[in-house]
């Protein structure tokens, strides 16, 4: 605990030491707004704040839908307003001054007025739109905009359509989170604080533009539904160093710290880049469980009651290098890993009557699991530009490892109704070493055919081995022994050879792009001592992507693509992990993968208001259940026959002040799931749910100030009925230096309400489960960046990354 807080002090201290000159000197916020000819207000046009001295720009920004801008952050001095639009004629502001003894400074309304020059001759010139609709994302251009000036990417990041960033920093697309995030077209292997850190010391003006792509097409892994965004950096020029450290600490039940470094050199044609971090998680959850057994004319009640205080210790590292061989062609290599520990501590004690609250007999099982997960990668990669027409060919090559040693220890006592114990303690215990390697190699290849028409081909192959060895113990006269009922190994291996061709035709008004994906997989599931599962087949999957323009302020949009969902190596292995002797689950060596149909409809109104319809079907979904056999109930994954998903996504931003903006997402959807003959019985569930989300941003005396609540209705999943969820979060920053500085404290599940409660009466369940983590999360955190804001690494997508999302286990 010492050592934890004598961190944050020395950061505190270096902080309040660059803090004195500038509390000397405190800085203004500017606000105003833009309106036409007719008084109407001009929205999303582009707004600089210009130094009145030299006409340098200091921050760009845009007008929100209200038509209103805002510069925070501002030091005091002598400034002018530019703003510009397309079909209006270039504006400034009178030139005004800011002083220190203000906080706030409101500029008089500016009128643009449309341009009406006469034309003697037509110049052609192509200037690309700062939003702009393509075939299968969307792009804003920040390149040439005066929104790059005096913003990070961070803040970039917070305008594009239909993105949102919570007070913790995690990404969310059209309300969904778990977004991939790219820079350069290629994956970056971070946390998201990791990458927060990233893009808020990069600055704007590096920024080429970003793009946002809901639905990927065939040239990405067929695995998976998760949207992406990708950030393109211009190309790096200049030399020099630059980087950040950021500290934090946090409190629920125990405390928590993290701390990254992260650092960029670069010189000639070598660019250099790392970055560390570390942090110790404590969390606490408690669990009941009501479980009724029948069996004939008996009930039996099982009531237990659960605490689960768990420990966990990450390091993780990232080192790489680019070298620009020619001005086409440039080699990289990656170099990351990470090793974890987690340390759970289980204590169980369990109930056995037959009447609620009457107890025959009962149970204590205390429970120490030990785990280490350990990764190590290496990317290799090379880009090459064939001519100047656009023709690129990039090549991949990745190498993974992953190794997980789990030990645990049980002891069981079992207790009379009187509560003497009936028998000596039982006592067991498993160490389960697992080691996963992965190989991959894709090739990217790109060629425009004409100016409206683009072809883009490649191909992957990637090969994976898993190794998973039970080794468990039974105590008999105080000597361990193997348990050959519980003791396995199971070795799967996998290879994925695929290939894909992706065809792009642009029209006046719209474009349309097919693509199609084949993957051809093999697989072995080898439970040693039993009859292996083999599997291999032939997969394709196509897509298509349709726009239309309908108006200056209208678009529609139309795609459609098929997914495949592979277990993750995790669910196929079939050990089995006891909570007590009644209470267990073990993977399924005989999961198939899923298949998905995804269809989707979309309306976007002014670039900000998007509301779309969404259909999708599985069939074979992989869905968690839980069984009972005789007494004992256990958790698993099967396959279900089909799951059904329709859902109505609407996204808004709103400005009520120059000071108070917000955004409002629902989300309402029906999942329904089908399927016959699951232990004896069938399966047909369904119902009606809806996610609602909204975000409030404040700006007052130079602080940021965020409140974000959810709401989850009960929904259906499965053969679980998931009861309503709901939270609160607030957070306040502030920056300080240029944004060298930033300071940012927050609370999690503010009313600490978050709980996760399920009842389950299908397929011969019958219970109850109550759960509550510690939610409610006081954080502080630091961050100081240093150096050339303009030097950053060339990051990359790899080509293992769907395989390395199916390892788990190693966040």
């Amino acid at each position: 605990m010492k050592t934890i807080f004598t961190k944050i002090y020395y950061t505190a201290s270096l902080l309040f030491i660059g803090l004195s000159s500038t509390f000397a000197q405190s800085q203004a916020t500017i606000n105003g707004k833009l309106l036409n000819e007719q008084g109407a207000i001009v929205d999303y046009a582009s707004v600089s704040l210009l130094k009145a001295k030299d006409s340098t720009i200091v921050k760009g920004t845009l007008t929100n839908d209200n038509g209103a801008y805002v510069f925070d952050n501002i030091k005091p001095g002598s400034y002018i307003i530019k703003a510009t639009n397309v079909g209006y004629a270039t504006t400034t502001s009178a030139v005004f001054s800011v002083s220190g003894d203000k906080n706030s400074f409101s500029v008089p309304d500016l009128k643009m007025q449309i341009s009406s020059k006469t034309l003697n001759t037509v110049t052609i010139t192509s200037t690309r739109p700062l939003i702009e609709r393509k075939i299968d994302r969307t792009v804003m251009n920040v390149e040439n905009s005066p929104l790059a000036a005096g913003n990070t990417a961070m803040e970039i990041l917070e305008r594009a359509p239909g993105v949102t960033i919570d007070k913790d920093d995690n990404i969310s697309l059209k309300g969904k989170q778990g977004v991939t995030v790219m820079i350069n077209d290629k994956l970056t292997y971070l946390s998201a604080q990791q990458l927060a850190t990233l893009l808020r010391s990069t600055d704007g003006s590096t920024i080429q533009s970003i793009e946002v792509i809901t639905n990927p097409s065939a040239k990405y892994d067929a695995a998976g539904n998760s949207g992406i965004i990708n950030i393109k950096l211009k190309k790096n020029k200049q030399s020099g160093t630059n980087g950040s450290i950021t500290a934090g600490v946090g409190r629920s039940k125990g405390t928590r710290d993290n701390m990254s470094l992260n650092l960029n050199h670069k010189e000639g044609n070598l660019n250099v880049f790392g970055s560390f971090s570390h942090g110790d998680n404590p969390s606490y959850r408690v669990m009941d469980l009501l479980r009724k057994i029948t069996q004939g004319d008996t009930t039996t009640y099982f009531t237990q009651a659960t605490q689960m205080p768990q420990t966990y210790h990450y390091t993780n590292f990232n080192v790489g290098a680019d070298l620009d061989m020619t001005s086409k062609n440039t080699l990289g290599i990656v170099i990351n890993g990470n090793t974890n520990k987690e340390f759970d501590r289980n204590y169980n004690q369990t109930r056995i009557g037959l009447f609620p609250g009457a107890v025959d007999s009962s149970l204590n099982t205390n429970s120490n699991i030990d785990q280490t997960f350990r990764n190590f990668a290496v990317n290799l990669n090379d880009r090459l530009k064939l001519d100047t027409s656009g023709q690129t060919i990039s090549v991949d090559l990745d190498y993974s490892k992953f190794n997980n040693n789990s030990k645990a220890n049980y002891v069981t006592n079992y207790f009379l109704p009187n509560g003497d114990m009936q028998h000596d303690p039982e006592l067991l215990r498993n160490e389960t070493p697992s080691d996963i390697e992965i190989h991959s190699f894709k090739a990217d290849y790109a060629k425009p055919l004409s100016k409206t028409i683009k072809l883009e081909a490649g191909v992957k192959f990637s090969s994976v081995k898993t190794d998973n060895d039970l080794r468990a113990e039974k105590a008999i006269n105080g000597v361990y022994v193997n348990d050959t009922t519980r003791s396995n190994r199971f070795i799967y291996t996998e290879k994925i050879d695929a290939g894909y061709l992706n065809l792009n035709k642009e029209y006046k008004t719209g474009s349309v792009q097919v693509g199609l994906r084949a993957e051809y997989t093999q697989s072995n599931g080898n439970l040693v001592g039993s009859t292996p599962v083999d599997r291999s087949y032939l997969n394709f999957f196509p897509s298509l992507f349709v726009n239309q323009t309908l108006s200056k302020t209208s678009e529609l949009n139309f795609s459609y693509s098929r997914r495949i969902d592979r277990p993750s190596y995790g669910e196929l292995n079939p050990f089995v992990y006891y909570l007590d002797p009644y209470t267990f689950n073990k993977g399924n060596a005989f999961l198939k993968p899923q298949y998905t149909n995804n269809f989707e409809l979309g309306y976007v109104y002014n670039k900000t208001i998007d509301i779309s319809f969404g259909y999708s079907r599985t069939s074979d979904a992989i869905t968690e259940i839980i069984l009972t056999q005789g007494d004992k109930s256990f958790q698993t994954n099967l396959n279900l026959a089909t799951q059904t998903n329709y859902n109505l996504n609407i996204y808004t931003p709103y400005t009520i002040t120059n000071w108070w903006t917000g955004n409002v997402n629902f989300n309402g959807f029906y999942m329904g799931f089908k399927s016959s003959d699951v232990n004896g019985g069938n399966i047909n569930n369904g119902r009606k749910a809806f996610v609602l989300k909204s975000t409030q941003n404040l700006l007052f005396a130079g602080f940021k100030g965020e409140v974000s609540g959810n709401y989850r209705s009960a929904l259906t999943y499965g053969i679980y009925d998931i009861h309503a969820r709901y939270n609160v979060d607030a957070a306040i920053s502030r920056s300080f230096t240029n944004n060298k500085f930033n300071v940012k404290f927050g609370v999690d599940d503010v009313f600490n309400l978050l709980r996760n409660n399920i009842d389950s009466h299908e397929l011969g369940n019958d219970f109850s489960i109550r759960q509550k983590r510690d939610t409610r999360l006081y954080k502080l955190n630091i961050t100081y960046n240093f150096g050339s804001a303009q030097i950053k690494k060339r990051e990359h997508r790899a080509g293992a990354e769907d395989e390395n999302n199916r390892v788990g286990g190693g966040n």
